[in-house]
């Protein structure tokens, strides 16, 4: 949406940019290549005049257009390829939450048996020499999002954790379902343009000037910031059942962790939600800006110096993609459910628009028995009777309602 407001803009905005004139030593810096000359671009004869050179050409227009087409083509193929392979990951989480319905399941975590925090396969996993140190601790997460990404013990745990933290115990509750419905909403978070993410494209742009040698580190900070995140993720798990042992080193049944926004960046799980949207939009910024200078200049260009370029930006490329699909969105999936509020995704829809009608319904029933209580006491009411009677009548002091009327944060 927002992408294609810009390209319109600049097919209305075409000439007047065209004819904004500036110092030929400020349209000399920043440019990609030291010498870089194309026929198809003519000078505005006001700018010539004046000594000066446009701000961009009317063909520099229209190929910053064709960039934005190839961004916008990229970005929604990238989600989907990612959003798609995270999915085929986590397929297997459907097996595990039928496995907690079989009798094996309830008499393995039989809620009447007491443990150790440690000797329980989530305090084995993650109650180590390496735990309590964070300098230990974050290098072994580091290393641990390449292998299992999310184990079946991590699941049940985390699982067992929001159930007992917003449902009764023992509740029927398809936690994979759940993750599904939340993370198909953050599809579509993801997929979207925001303007700040628009602004550091801009900045991107810039900072493809041949003064900055970026060929040898911009392609690598999707990667550096995807690593990041996967280790915050991992470490947020190790945290929790840390925060467990702390409380009480005996749990009775299974080990309950605690759902907290304390245990993510500035106590806001819906931070990495934005980081995952950056990470995405910003490399497929790098493999739109690969094929729209391959296309207009060529290899042999000089926005491609080097055959290493070439392939370090489509390793890159790909690189990024697979992990962030395969290993840190089943990461980030589950761990996110994991903060201090529920998510309105543990409605379905159909829920929704049901309690949407009823509540409409609801309304329309209390207006017109107000009304019929005004005209019963219209000869005879003082205010502070008609003030009883709002306050008696009114749908504000029901949270139900406040929700269905507006989305819960995270």
């Amino acid at each position: 949406m927002l992408l294609g407001f810009i390209s319109l803009l600049l097919t209305v905005l075409q000439k007047p940019i065209a004819k904004i004139c500036i110092p030929k030593g400020a349209a000399e810096t920043f440019l990609p290549c030291q010498s870089l000359t194309t026929d198809d671009e003519e000078e505005e004869p006001k700018c010539e005049q004046q000594g000066k050179k446009s701000l961009m050409s009317r063909a520099g227009v229209q190929q910053l257009q064709l960039l934005i087409f190839a961004l916008a083509f990229f970005h929604i193929l990238s989600c989907f390829l990612t959003f798609s392979l995270g999915t085929l990951k986590m397929r297997r989480w459907k097996f595990w939450e039928a496995e907690t319905r079989t009798l094996d399941y309830q008499f393995s975590h039989d809620p009447r048996r007491f443990h150790l925090i440690h000797q329980t396969s989530f305090g084995k996993r993650h109650l180590n020499f390496w735990s309590e140190h964070r300098f230990l601790r974050l290098p072994v997460c580091f290393l641990r999002q390449f292998y299992g990404s999310v184990y079946k013990v991590d699941y049940f745990t985390l699982r067992h954790g929001f159930i007992m933290a917003h449902f009764a115990e023992g509740a029927e509750f398809d936690f994979h379902k759940y993750i599904r419905r939340a993370l198909d909403k953050d599809f579509k978070v993801v997929v979207g343009i925001s303007p700040w993410i628009w602004t550091f494209s801009v900045l991107f742009i810039f900072l493809n000037a041949y003064v900055f040698h970026s060929t040898y580190w911009l392609p690598f900070i999707p990667l550096a910031m995807l690593l990041v995140v996967g280790t915050k993720l991992q470490g947020i798990i190790t945290k929790m059942c840390l925060d467990s042992n702390y409380k009480s080193s005996v749990v009775r049944g299974n080990l309950v962790v605690r759902p907290d926004d304390q245990f993510f960046w500035f106590a806001k799980p819906k931070l990495l939600l934005h980081l995952m949207h950056f990470i995405l939009f910003q490399n497929s910024f790098q493999l739109a800006f690969f094929t729209w200078t391959t296309y207009k200049y060529g290899l042999n260009s000089c926005f491609h110096r080097k055959t290493v370029d070439i392939v370090t930006r489509i390793v890159m490329g790909v690189l990024v993609h697979f992990l962030c699909g395969y290993v840190t969105l089943p990461l980030y999936a589950l761990v996110t459910q994991m903060g201090t509020k529920i998510k309105n995704s543990v409605f379905t829809d159909g829920m929704i628009s049901g309690l949407r009608r009823w509540q409409a319904k609801a309304k329309r029933k209390l207006a017109k028995r107000k009304n019929n209580l005004l005209a019963h006491n219209s000869l005879d009411i003082s205010p502070s009777s008609f003030d009883a009677i709002n306050n008696s009548l009114s749908l504000d002091i029901s949270p139900s309602f406040r929700t269905l009327d507006g989305t819960s944060s995270n």
